[in-house]
């Protein structure tokens, strides 16, 4: 793409975007040209389309179709300059899945399978703090604040800042942690002591306690901020705040805790356990 790959970096630099963001993009606009073998601005509406189309046979979900509707429109309307007539791209319907959830006991296995020192304060931390999986590996030692038993996120997702509960027991377990590991100045650290520890190290971690613990729920972890939010919400928390120690822009996207809270649904009684039924063979 040369010169247009260019430019749009520079469009979404001005924008402020995530760089995961902006190689999502990047990542769209390469397959189409790759597809066609032409520059997309060679391209008409009803190739893009039809490449749309392409992706929808492919499999590919919802969620990723639009991220690449996502990444033509910008493309083509804030680098090249389309109107809505000369590129229109409906949304694809998303599909609103809830998120599984541990039980305590079963956090607890989980975090009893986890040997390592590290390996155990990692997943603690995710879950003690509703961390995001970027969040916990770029969470610093000078962020985390004994004092006020709070812990400061840094540009979380949508580059906010905001602060998070500081657990008595963790903060523990950290001590140890910080003594036996001696961080620098990431908490988890990778190959090295100034670098963080890469994602798919994170994940690898959860997998592996997963699997030793016998628990098939949950993908990722993740999972351990939905625990983190429901087990807060059945534990009486307000929704108000647990918005706030998530980071959430709207109040919309905590609210989906409500239908998976086990106190109330766990104590509703099916309509068929009311009935007055005889057995048939006596």
């Amino acid at each position: 793409m040369g010169a247009l790959r260019t430019k749009m970096i520079e469009e979404m630099r001005l924008r402020n975007f995530a760089s995961r963001t902006q190689k999502s993009y990047l990542a769209v606009m390469v397959g189409l040209a790759k597809h066609y073998r032409q520059f997309p601005d060679q391209l008409t509406q009803e190739q893009i389309r039809t490449y749309l189309l392409h992706l929808q046979e492919r499999g590919l979900s919802s969620s990723s179709q639009n991220v690449a509707i996502s990444g033509l429109r910008f493309f083509y309307q804030q680098v090249l300059g389309w109107n809505e007539a000369q590129l229109f791209l409906p949304p694809r319907k998303r599909t609103w899945r809830l998120p599984e959830v541990l039980s305590p006991r079963e956090v607890e296995r989980l975090l009893g399978a986890a040997v390592k020192l590290r390996d155990r304060c990692l997943l603690m931390t995710a879950y003690a703090a509703g961390l995001r999986v970027t969040e916990l590996i770029h969470l610093k030692l000078s962020e985390i604040d004994p004092q006020r038993m709070m812990s400061r996120v840094e540009q979380g997702k949508g580059k906010k800042d905001r602060y998070t509960i500081l657990s008595q027991r963790l903060l523990g377990e950290l001590r140890r942690y910080k003594q036996a590991y001696q961080p620098v100045s990431w908490v988890f650290f990778g190959k090295t002591r100034n670098d963080p520890l890469h994602i798919t190290a994170a994940q690898k971690v959860y997998n592996i306690a997963k699997q030793k613990s016998g628990i098939e729920k949950g993908h990722g972890i993740h999972t351990l901020r939905h625990c983190f939010a429901t087990h807060l919400l059945e534990a009486g928390v307000d929704l108000v705040t647990i918005k706030t120690l998530l980071g959430h822009n709207s109040l919309q996207s905590t609210q989906r805790y409500l239908q998976i809270r086990q106190p109330k649904l766990g104590s509703t009684a099916s309509p068929l356990d009311l009935l007055d039924l005889r057995d048939p063979s006596l």
